[in-house]
């Protein structure tokens, strides 16, 4: 029987696939990704493809359909079940996999569902979605054959590597939101192991979300961890998104630290071991940040926002850790390089347990500046990358000091801006920072301009923080 099968076009994202649930994501597209990936897989002389599932509604329905199209290519498919993102990619080293594959939404609505992946252990994205995509269509993939399933329960072997680098040393009070994503029951597992006194919130996974949208880079989303860290007189508290591959952290006091904000204290604490190495964060990240990875003797590097350009960059700078604003953390060191919001909780944990100052002393140490959350606008999703070319050029007939390296940001005497399109949904992100207010007020009022100047009417009081 042939195969032939079109994706719709927004689907096939940069780093993973995603789409709306019955309306551009389907069973048939779940068949398709299986049948094809299976193929690739089977074609650089693997055969064992890794497959995982979070905890929204759709997930075991979609999961289904993905291995029926693995086995289809002959794949041997091991099914670990609902879980975090991270399991599943611990899963392709512990097994080992040639290929894995999560049925994930991560951070969007109930409604969404999507697919990352990884091939040899390594992430497929970019050039190879779209390729897949193309050999979907063109029906090019290896001859129907009879592969094969097994269900493999790996939780208890990946708390079990998550305890082993747990190296902290007085015992801390911790409040956990898993904000009913699939964390869940490894969360309460490792809990149940980790020194000091743990209490969770949401701890139950549930696809509606009902407590609240499991983004810990909004900050309304915390509000439930910090009121109860504030009455539990907790040292810190740790929020998940809905697949556990990033990481909120909020202060004894109830301040939220942001994903660059935590990462200095991540990226202090290895370059201890790790002298002089490459310490990367997106374009999003402050300045501060870069500047305290230089002051710890590290080399810090601005790259592209995204998990999967974030590590093949580590891969091949050797950088030991990386981070991005929306709290995906990447630990090379000790750890196998992918962003995993449990384990990065462990380490960040650890160090907590082995300083004296609290975290809030810690955050109130940083330099002070004036910040905007993520700023978000709604564009098209056939407009949001023109539009950012249309600023580029306009500022760069100006003679502005620009990077490039994703979207573009600015930098003025007042601080730096930064416009980029969201590789996710259809938006402009924006950020702004500055010494002053008035720095800040100016910054905003020329990025408001560019957005004008584009055709967009930017709102910034109806705008949220988010990834």
């Amino acid at each position: 029987m042939s195969f032939s099968h079109n994706f719709s076009k927004s689907s096939l994202r940069e780093y993973d696939i995603r789409g709306i649930v019955g309306e551009t994501l389907t069973e048939a597209d779940a068949f398709a990704i299986g049948r094809v990936f299976g193929s690739i897989v089977v074609e650089s002389g693997g055969q064992r493809v890794a497959v995982g599932r979070d905890g929204r509604l759709s997930s075991p329905m979609l999961s289904a359909a993905l291995i029926e199209g693995l086995m289809a290519s002959g794949a041997e498919v091991i099914d670990v079940g609902q879980g975090p993102t991270p399991m599943l990619y611990f899963a392709s080293f512990s097994e080992p996999a040639d290929g894995a594959v999560m049925v994930t939404g991560s951070h969007n609505p109930p409604n969404y569902n999507g697919f990352k992946m990884m091939l040899k252990n390594k992430p497929f994205f970019g050039a190879q979605i779209q390729n897949l995509g193309a050999r979907a269509a063109a029906g090019q993939v290896v001859p129907a054959a009879k592969g094969s399933v097994v269900t493999k329960d790996i939780t208890q072997a990946y708390v079990e590597r998550l305890l082993q680098d747990w190296d902290g040393e007085k015992t801390l009070k911790v409040v956990w939101d898993n904000g009913n994503g699939a964390a869940g029951d490894v969360l309460t597992r490792l809990v149940a192991k980790l020194p000091g006194k743990h209490i969770v919130l949401n701890a139950k996974v549930d696809g509606t979300f009902p407590a609240h949208h499991p983004d810990p880079t909004v900050p309304k989303n915390l509000e439930q961890l910090i009121d109860a860290v504030k009455k539990e007189g907790a040292d810190v508290g740790v929020a998940f998104d809905g697949d556990a591959d990033r990481i909120g952290l909020v202060d004894n006091e109830g301040h939220i630290l942001f994903g660059d904000q935590f990462l200095i204290l991540m990226a202090r604490d290895v370059l201890k071991s790790h002298p002089g190495a490459t310490i990367i964060a997106d374009v999003k990240a402050s300045q501060i940040l870069f500047d305290e990875i230089a002051k710890a003797g590290g080399a810090p590097l601005m790259w592209k926002t995204g998990h999967s350009l974030i590590k093949s960059k580590m891969a091949e700078a050797g950088s030991p850790l990386a981070g991005e604003m929306s709290g995906h953390i990447f630990y090379n060191d000790k750890w196998y390089g992918f962003d995993d919001a449990l384990y990065a909780a462990v380490r960040v944990l650890g160090v907590i347990a082995r300083m004296t100052p609290s975290v809030a002393e810690f955050r109130a140490s940083l330099p002070a500046v004036l910040n905007t959350p993520e700023l978000r606008f709604d564009c098209a999703e056939d407009r949001k990358f023109a539009v950012v070319a249309e600023v580029a050029e306009r500022l760069k007939q100006v003679g502005a000091k620009v990077s490039d390296t994703d979207g573009v940001r600015v930098n003025t005497e007042d601080g730096w801006w930064l416009l980029r399109a969201s590789n996710t949904q259809a938006v402009l992100v924006a950020r702004a920072e500055s010494t002053s207010e008035a720095g800040l007020s100016r910054l905003k009022s020329a990025l408001a301009a560019q957005l004008s100047a584009s055709g967009l009417a930017p709102d910034f009081e109806a705008t949220n923080a988010g990834h």
